[in-house]
């Protein structure tokens, strides 16, 4: 089947019965035209749905995003979908009807098939899955329960998430252990270059390896498995931040070869804001303490992880929804869309003078997250002129030696969006 159509919409539409039809009508219209969307692509292949404005329409009708403003910041955080939404607030609801019991004995109950859910969504067992707040709690977990002794050496770049870079620098000064820094040359295209910069650290010394999946500050995708695999090779641990790969591009966790990978989930899962995942392989489980304090930090179960004591349940059983929107989309043709909206904006402005391109173009090297900078200007004159004047909402980046304003569109973005951005660089590249 070729791209989506109205024809192919409103045969779609024809294949439902009567009675599917007439039961359906309690949903909303935007939910049942994404529906119908959806069946008259499934013959597409995700590469050339990428760029088909007319089925992304239908995606975009989900969200409740202003209009008013082009929010290009995604990467911070994303907006949920209206169906996470509404079931956030229904769960809110319910909990102030009676809290300790709505809270305690009927929402926390639906932990368990979340956790199974979030674990099919990571490709591992549903025991490697600890439900967090962020990507920083989860991976703080991870550092500061980590057994390690002074003279310890850990690898890790300069380019990483500063909560990671503060945690680690926290460990260093009270547990006296050793921090070597990867300084990273980005954007690279080569793999081999990106591998080498971390083994070429390694030591007898190097007990753990921390790696960002996605470079939150211009999108640089590193070879995670490699580097992994040549650190167990030296029996290192692996760390890995994917604050931005998952949910975002299609991969499952163990084919990274991480040891201990934390992310947040109100990113590219869209779910609601102060959602979490944290995965530990099951044989580390054991030996790594828990954040929290639990009643034996030492036993085999992932869910010592989750002591945090009374939390708000109504956001953390919305993620529920959040999953079943993403797999209704899909991971593949999610992937390829956000890979398509960055790079159209990028082509349409790597050629007008004095302006500086800060990701790679390639798939396998960049994904959805874009740097784009302007010689003789401070990236935040650029983030305010595109506010200011366009109202794009972007922001900017300068972080050791990356310099430039990163722009993050999702899946709701449009063509027209990319387009006022496109237009905003160039009027200020002239200026």
């Amino acid at each position: 089947m070729g791209s989506f159509n109205r024809r192919n919409f409103l045969n779609a539409f024809g294949t439902f019965s009567a009675t599917a039809l007439f039961s359906s009508m309690a949903q909303p219209v935007w939910s049942r035209n994404l529906a119908n969307a959806l069946v008259a692509v499934k013959e597409c292949k995700p590469e050339e749905l990428a760029g088909d404005e007319d089925f992304w329409y239908y995606v975009q009708q989900s969200y409740t995003v202003s209009s008013s403003l082009i929010n290009l910041n995604n990467g911070g955080v994303a907006p949920s979908p209206r169906i996470v939404q509404d079931a956030m607030k229904r769960y809110h609801d319910l909990s102030n009807e009676a809290p300790s019991y709505y809270m305690w004995r009927i929402l926390d109950q639906g932990r368990e098939p979340l956790r199974k859910n979030l674990a099919k969504l990571a490709g591992c067992s549903e025991e490697e899955i600890a439900i967090q707040r962020n990507a920083s709690e989860a991976l703080e977990t991870v550092i500061f329960g980590l057994e390690l002794k002074p003279g310890d050496e850990v690898v890790l770049s300069k380019q990483d998430y500063p909560n990671m870079i503060n945690a680690w620098k926290q460990r260093e000064s009270r547990d006296k252990i050793k921090l070597v820094w990867v300084n990273l040359e980005l954007p690279s295209e080569d793999n081999a270059y990106l591998l080498n910069s971390y083994t070429k650290l390694f030591s007898p010394k190097t007990r753990v390896v921390h790696i960002t999946h996605v470079i939150n500050w211009n999108g640089q995708i590193l070879p995670v498995r490699q580097i992994a695999n040549a650190a167990h090779e030296r029996r290192i641990e692996v760390v890995v931040d994917g604050a931005h790969s998952f949910a975002h591009m299609n991969f499952a966790i163990p084919d990274l070869g991480a040891d201990y990978y934390g992310t947040s989930l109100h990113k590219w899962l869209s779910a609601c804001i102060g959602t979490g995942m944290l995965y530990v392989k099951r044989e580390k489980i054991a030996k790594l303490y828990p954040l929290f304090a639990a009643p034996d930090p030492t036993i085999p179960d992932i869910r010592k992880f989750e002591n945090l004591g009374t939390r708000p349940f109504f956001i953390e059983q919305a993620i529920g929804k959040a999953i079943e929107f993403y797999d209704m989309i899909g991971s593949e043709r999610k992937e390829q869309r956000l890979l398509y909206l960055k790079n159209y904006w990028m082509n349409k402005v790597k050629d007008i003078p004095k302006v500086k391109l800060g990701t790679s173009m390639k798939a396998g090297f960049g994904c959805a997250i874009g740097l784009v900078s302007v010689e003789g200007k401070k990236p935040a004159d650029l983030d305010n002129y595109l506010y200011s004047n366009h109202k794009v909402h972007a922001v900017g980046i300068e972080w050791e030696n990356i310099k430039g304003v990163r722009i993050t569109p999702n899946v709701y973005t449009t063509i027209k969006n990319l387009d006022v951005l496109a237009e905003g660089i160039e009027k200020f590249a002239g200026s």
